[in-house]
């Protein structure tokens, strides 16, 4: 099988896909129960919690073609995430009910439960290893707890370390995008790069190494020789407009005017 230029899926094993896997489950959970399953507001927690699940593994499907694409559904993936923390706040606001600090006990023991099950594994095991019904069990004791206030109360905490999660996801991707381009830069750096081989290696079989069609070369890098591929403005009054950069780049930040 060919090997792709970027590689997409993998999410199922990511933290962020894993954690929005439980919010999904006790949210849905959660709405039948203390909830009238029926009402607006139910179907709006359970999509809300849906929406940050399925978008995190439409992301990363979308990611072997479109980095701009894979970062707006993550960042649709945060917004629900955040719409739903705000929901159980709610409820517990309008009920007169307590929500727990950041630094209280019973948020330490939820938020622990990764360090706490890694630490006692013999092996370098953490909770991605496990299958969704062993994440479960290890927050049971809360997400079936017959008191509303508790599984709200442990949905924040989740949906917190998923939002945290998710924020370093996204700042990769970002990062990845800035320093590598998107995929039609890739794929014509790669494209250049395969054509640039298959002469070099005709002009070596005629043992005329080093003559090209010039006709048919981009430009080379007047900073550090390698070839050129187009580019476009992502941003600022330039947008839109293409130019030439170095297929180095963020080694080589070599430009010339298109």
């Amino acid at each position: 099988m060919a090997k792709k230029l970027r590689p997409s899926g993998g999410y199922r094993t990511t933290a962020s896909f894993q954690t929005t896997t439980i919010i999904y489950d006790a949210t849905y959970w959660f709405c039948e129960k203390f909830l009238d399953p029926r009402s607006r507001m139910a179907d709006q927690m359970v999509q809300a919690a849906r929406s940050g699940r399925q978008n995190i593994a439409e992301g990363s499907r979308a990611s072997a073609t479109s980095s701009q694409t894979e970062l707006r559904l993550l960042n649709v993936a945060r917004s629900s995430l955040e719409e739903l923390l705000l929901d159980f706040e709610d409820y517990l606001r309008q009920r007169h009910l307590v929500q727990w600090t950041l630094d209280s006990k019973e948020a330490m023991a939820v938020r622990d439960v990764p360090k706490r099950y890694k630490n006692d594994q013999t092996d370098q095991s953490d909770l991605t290893d496990l299958t969704d019904q062993g994440r479960w069990t290890l927050y049971a004791k809360w997400l079936e707890h017959a008191n509303p206030d508790v599984r709200a109360n442990t949905l924040i905490c989740l949906i917190n370390q998923a939002n945290f999660l998710l924020d370093q996801q996204i700042a990769a991707v970002e990062k990845q995008f800035t320093e590598q381009g998107g995929y039609s830069e890739q794929l014509a750096a790669a494209r250049l790069a395969e054509r640039e081989r298959k002469r070099n290696a005709a002009a070596d079989r005629s043992g005329q190494s080093g003559l090209t069609d010039q006709t048919d070369q981009n430009p080379s890098c007047p900073k550090c020789g390698k070839i050129m591929v187009v580019r476009t403005v992502k941003s600022g009054n330039n947008a839109g407009k293409q130019f030439w950069g170095c297929s180095a780049y963020p080694d080589c930040k070599g430009i010339v005017e298109l």
